[in-house]
């Protein structure tokens, strides 16, 4: 307890303000640098780096278009996809191991955060009966009925290793004892972590995001039916799940860098340490996409019945070796 009573209220609300600033504007540049490094290792010159920026500014300033037939869940999803977003970058040690609400910060609750966006998403694209933007939601659900169980058994693992499940307790305990980081249980859930991340940010080889094959989209099926301001409200949600669940691979697994302390030298330095990290991620995945081919839906199953397994074995080798 006493890693959360030495933060000034002050740092803490300032943290998080600055984690959900960081996200919100280096999310969809990571978007961009990814989109900029796929295209050059294709041979192909790319759109900017700051292109989903453009894009983002350009769609709120078109008019709001709703189905015909959409009821009150079509505007309403994207709010609530971008507060569970929000709220989760808020109170995840991202550039700090003390935002707002530390003690609060269970890995169980920021999982379970995302969840209820992808819901709030899977609703809209079955709101308004098209036939892609069911297909959309279904095999968005799929994936992540396959992937949620994988996810949990694998932040069991670390919790059984940290004795808590709470992230900054966690993210401390392993700057405390680095050699945590080279146990099978900590790499076993890496991998099966990574697997689940892929497949939960609709990257290849799960589902490729630069495709507009209607009878291969997943999340871009769900927001068919989006225009204007709301489907800028889904970008800028979607660029900050993913720079969100980069930055947690990265502390959990990479933690140097992040402040421990309340001082603004170290927030800045936390801050820093965050992007470069985040970006390396961010490289390494987008290389793996050029060499990658997307799988068929029916092998998908299999990679994250795989991330499975391996959760699993990291649970079992946490408990023997505690």
């Amino acid at each position: 307890m006493t890693l959360f009573a030495t933060a000034p209220l002050a740092y803490s609300i300032g943290t998080s303000f600055l984690q959900v600033a960081l996200l919100a504007l280096g999310g969809p540049l990571l978007l961009g640098l990814m989109d900029k490094l796929r295209a050059r290792a294709e041979g192909r010159r790319g759109a900017s780096v700051l292109q989903p920026l453009r894009d983002i500014r350009k769609l709120m300033t078109k008019e709001r278009l709703h189905a015909h037939f959409s009821s009150a869940v079509l505007p309403l999803a994207p709010i609530v996809l971008l507060v569970a977003t929000v709220v989760a970058t808020a109170i995840t040690p991202l550039a700090s191991t003390q935002p707002t609400l530390a003690p609060s910060a269970d890995i169980y609750v920021i999982v379970y955060l995302l969840l209820t966006g992808s819901i709030a998403l899977a609703l809209a694209g079955l709101d308004t009966g098209t036939a892609f933007g069911g297909m959309g939601s279904s095999r968005a659900m799929t994936i992540s009925a396959l992937a949620e169980p994988a996810l949990l058994v694998a932040v069991l693992a670390l919790s059984i290793q940290a004795r808590t499940s709470n992230v900054p307790a966690i993210i401390s305990r392993t700057l405390s004892h680095p050699t945590m980081l080279s146990s099978p249980t900590r790499l076993l859930a890496l991998v099966a972590i990574l697997i689940v991340v892929i497949a939960e940010t609709g990257r290849l080889p799960v589902d490729n995001p630069s495709t507009h094959l209607e009878l291969t989209m997943i999340h871009e099926a769900m927001i068919l039916e989006y225009a204007g301001p709301e489907l800028g409200l889904v970008t800028v949600a979607s660029a900050m799940r993913l720079a969100l669940l980069f930055a947690l691979v990265a502390n959990l697994f990479i933690p140097w860098g992040i402040a421990t302390n309340s001082s603004l030298g170290s927030l800045a330095m936390g801050s820093l340490w965050l992007v470069i990290k985040t970006s390396v991620i961010a490289v390494g995945v987008s290389f793996m996409e050029v060499h990658r081919a997307k799988l068929r839906l029916f092998r998908v199953p299999e990679l994250l019945a795989g991330g499975f397994v391996l959760s699993v074995l990291a649970v079992v080798t946490g408990l023997v070796t505690r």
